[in-house]
């Protein structure tokens, strides 16, 4: 599993203690329904931090991925870093868990390179098209992660 890209150059302000207020509506929102918000599909990511050791659920927009996996993208609106859910996905990729809809679901990540990686690159911004925005907003490569549900 390689967990591999660097930090940008340049990038979108990363948001405030407004954003992480909103956070935590959103994932209370996508644990209890699979309807969309904002005319995103969203699940709550809960990881290991790769500091603390503590749970640090996020809330995200998902695609779907194929066998029935969850396609995330680690955006952070665009900003030059990395987001921390991304680092800690790539320190403990076999310690996550997916929420939404009523239920908690253990799964493993990996993140998509080359043309796995360009061809969910093209599924995820032909429907959202807020992702075209942050690819231009800075000059990394916004990792793709596959969610995949553990055996």
């Amino acid at each position: 599993m390689s967990f591999s890209h660097p930090t940008g150059t340049r990038g979108a302000r990363v948001p405030g203690p407004v954003f992480r207020w909103l956070n935590r509506l959103m994932a209370g929102h996508a644990r209890r329904t699979t309807a969309t918000t904002m005319g995103k599909n969203l699940l709550v990511l809960t990881t290991v931090g790769r500091k603390s050791g503590q749970a640090r659920p996020t809330p995200l927009a998902w695609f779907p991925g194929p066998d029935g996996s969850w396609l995330v993208v680690a955006s952070a609106w665009g900003a030059a870093t990395n987001p921390a859910w991304y680092l800690n996905v790539a320190a403990h990729p076999d310690r996550l868990t997916v929420e939404l809809g009523g239920r908690k679901v253990a799964v493993t990540a990996r993140e998509l390179h080359g043309t796995e990686r360009a061809e969910a690159w093209q599924r995820i911004t032909a429907e959202a098209a807020n992702f075209r925005r942050y690819e231009q907003t800075t000059d990394r490569e916004m990792p793709v992660i596959r969610l995949t549900p553990k055996a």
